[in-house]
């Protein structure tokens, strides 16, 4: 079979195409046969070796793929071949076929696509973690989403609008900027061109907003920490930029906002029931029409280099997908 290798950390043209032999599930284990396979800004991170933790090359990338069921191991009793799946995978997604556990598995609903099958656990539970258990947003609250015409950005705007909150939200461009506003931004803005504290400062009549979902690192979120209201919450769960930031417990301590950190695999490795409590809402959601996922551009399996700088690059709005 084809997988994405990444032989030494570095720029996306470190991705190669190689091929090896199909793996087989072990216990409690199914093989998926891949047809979507999601990017993720982490994928990217790793790839830099700039993910704490991440693995070490030579490895295989790639933390979701959707598919139909292939094989089975022994032990597994509610999947079957056949079935239609999406799962999140330690690495190893970007592939023709991947070994999964039956724990971080999904079934698709007949009116999902798999390609959108493969933009939502990642994207979908960490925004839900994110906007609720971690952050405790309530109808009525007011919530600034970095990034929100990307993959996490569009799926905690559905549901933070869903939830009867104001939502402000940043983007790079126009096109992005409309997307957002589509899914229920009440207050898009331009980060290029205009200051997102100057806007939240005029809507709210200068007290700032309730909670802040950062995801970019550097002086964003800094600047984030200015947009809050007393007593604001920020949850960070991505550094985008490349450069972690540090927050001053003085500064936390006089202006009583609180900041939490998110990260989907190792909330889901040490309390697995916190996030995965979301995925019955999340997946009635989706099937109903209520949310949906926003798709970006499809790249071939062979084209993970270009998937991974067109990204980088900043041009995508939504999920982008490999489609071995």
């Amino acid at each position: 079979m084809k997988a994405i290798e990444v032989p030494e950390y570095g720029d996306s043209d470190r991705l190669e195409v190689i091929d090896t032999e199909q793996p087989d599930p072990g216990p409690g284990e199914v093989r998926i046969a891949v047809e979507a396979a999601g990017i993720n800004f982490a994928d990217i991170m790793q790839r830099r070796g700039h993910y704490p933790g991440g693995p070490e090359p030579p490895y295989r990338p790639g933390m979701e793929a959707a598919g139909r069921v292939d094989a089975v191991g022994d032990g597994v009793e509610d999947v079957s071949e056949g079935d239609r799946v999406v799962a999140m995978v330690e690495t190893g997604g970007y592939a023709e076929s991947v070994v999964a556990t039956t724990e971080m598995l999904f079934p698709v609903p007949e009116a999902m696509s798999l390609e959108e099958a493969a933009g939502f656990p990642i994207q979908f539970l960490t925004a839900h973690s994110c906007l609720f258990a971690w952050g405790g947003l309530e109808e009525g609250e007011s919530v600034l989403i970095q990034a929100a015409a990307g993959g996490v950005g569009t799926a905690a705007v559905q549901l933070a609008s869903n939830a009867g909150a104001e939502v402000f939200g940043t983007a790079s461009s126009q096109e992005k900027l409309e997307l957002a506003a589509e899914l229920g931004c009440d207050h898009p803005i331009n980060y290029t061109e205009t200051d997102f504290r100057e806007v939240i400062e005029a809507e709210t009549d200068g007290e700032g907003v309730d909670l802040v979902l950062e995801s970019v690192g550097d002086d964003v979120f800094e600047r984030s920490l200015d947009a809050m209201a007393h007593f604001g919450r920020m949850v960070t769960y991505g550094v985008a930029s490349g450069v972690p930031a540090e927050v001053s417990n003085r500064r936390l301590l006089f202006e009583n906002k609180t900041v939490k950190g998110f990260h989907l695999g190792q909330a889901a490795a040490h309390d697995p029931s916190r996030v995965m409590q979301a995925v019955p809402d999340l997946t009635e959601g989706l099937a109903s029409g209520e949310l949906e996922v926003v798709l970006g551009e499809s790249f071939a399996l062979d084209d993970a280099a270009d998937a991974h700088q067109y990204i980088e690059d900043r041009k995508s709005s939504g999920k982008v997908v490999l489609k071995p």
